[in-house]
């Protein structure tokens, strides 16, 4: 899947982010920080735009993040997929046939070699590796994995996407406004 071309996932904190997002061209966008109570009113918004959102799973205030939770954003706020760190929300987003994007921290080696082994079990659809700056590391998940990788965290400059891009990502999540009209589906057809 290549997300419609999209170099850059934009990633809505606020809803004053998502208000602004939904006057550019992205199809796919990431819903960050969240209410139990705005979701699906959120998810409800940017679908009427032609969107496609993407919750993070363990970003919502008032809902446990575990596998019932997964239930309930997938049956009943219906995003296009959702986004997690943990193996019981991924597994249950797949089993709902929405995009599983599991979430990857770069902590230490340990760390990263038990996520090799959670992955095999769960098969998420995308990896997020974070943080995205830390190219030959984008390249090894990649290849270790042969699952489809997403850059994200500390990511500030058009040379950190493209940096995460030339290293094997398929795209990059991001906050940043400026990157967001930077590379913007809509403004670059004409390049």
């Amino acid at each position: 899947m290549n997300f419609n071309n999209q170099r850059i996932l934009p990633a809505a904190r606020k809803v004053k982010d998502l208000e602004k997002l939904m006057k550019l061209s992205y199809e796919y966008i990431v819903i960050l920080d969240s209410h139990i109570s705005q979701i699906r009113p959120i998810v409800d918004l940017a679908k009427s735009h032609g969107k496609k959102p993407l919750l993070h799973a363990d970003l919502i205030e008032g809902l446990k993040n575990d596998e019932y939770a997964a239930e309930y954003l997938c049956q009943v706020v219906r995003p296009a997929g959702l986004l997690s760190t943990r193996a019981g929300v991924i597994s249950k987003t797949k089993q709902n046939g929405l995009l599983a994007i599991q979430r990857l921290f770069l902590i230490d080696t340990n760390a990263l070699e038990k996520s090799y082994a959670m992955f095999e079990r769960t098969k998420p659809d995308f990896i997020e590796v974070l943080p995205g700056i830390i190219p030959h590391i984008i390249s090894e998940v990649s290849e270790r994995t042969k699952i489809p990788i997403f850059a994200g965290g500390l990511i500030r400059t058009v040379t950190d996407v493209e940096q995460a891009i030339h290293a094997g990502a398929s795209a990059v999540t991001t906050s940043n406004y400026d990157l967001w009209k930077h590379f913007d589906p809509g403004e670059r057809k004409g390049e």
